[in-house]
């Protein structure tokens, strides 16, 4: 059902938490494949992608590329976009499973909630104030579930600007975004 795509470089302690929150959906039927698309890692992301199963690739140049790369050979009718250190929460698979039943007719994608970090600062708790409060604009932290189709008829992630994933977000354009209950919250930095 769902192709995961992750665009790495240098992210091996990143990758470690994102991988392992994937496992569940992977025993309930909802992940098909992971695609790792790096962009030339110096450190043990390869390592890290092999024993956790996924297929990992290679692929020097910008962002946008490697993740059209990676959308371009996904298997899966749907995509799911994660940024290295994203973790979503234990209840993910039920509500992304829930959401791909219920999209099949409409060109709509999901987010998940903002979650909270596992090491909030000051700047992450004004942060999900003001979301509670007011609302914030979809980030790529959050990840995104949209259908091949769609992506391709969006054209996929913008190489002309300097952050595709939320240049894409916005020509989604709001109405058409879900946000999940389950949250996708940011691991804690590792210690350099």
């Amino acid at each position: 059902m769902l192709s995961v795509i992750i665009a790495t470089r240098d992210s091996e302690r990143a990758l470690v938490p994102t991988l392992a929150a994937l496992v569940s959906g992977a025993t309930a039927g909802l992940i098909s494949e992971v695609l790792v698309m790096d962009g030339g890692s110096r450190d043990d992301t390869a390592a890290v992608a092999d024993i956790a199963g996924c297929n990992f690739t290679v692929l020097e140049g910008s962002l946008a590329r490697r993740l059209r790369a990676g959308a371009a050979s996904a298997r899966a009718p749907w995509l799911l976009f994660l940024q290295p250190g994203t973790i979503l929460d234990a209840r993910w698979p039920g509500e992304a499973g829930r959401f791909l039943e219920q999209a099949a007719p409409n060109p709509r994608v999901a987010i998940f909630r903002q979650g909270i970090p596992a090491h909030p600062s000051l700047r992450d708790a004004l942060t999900l104030m003001i979301a509670a409060a007011f609302g914030t604009r979809p980030r790529a932290e959050q990840g995104l579930v949209i259908s091949k189709q769609l992506y391709d008829q969006l054209g996929g992630h913008s190489e002309t600007t300097t952050d595709p994933e939320a240049e894409l977000l916005r020509r989604i354009g709001r109405r058409r975004i879900v946000t999940l209950a389950s949250g996708a919250s940011l691991a804690a930095p590792a210690d350099t």
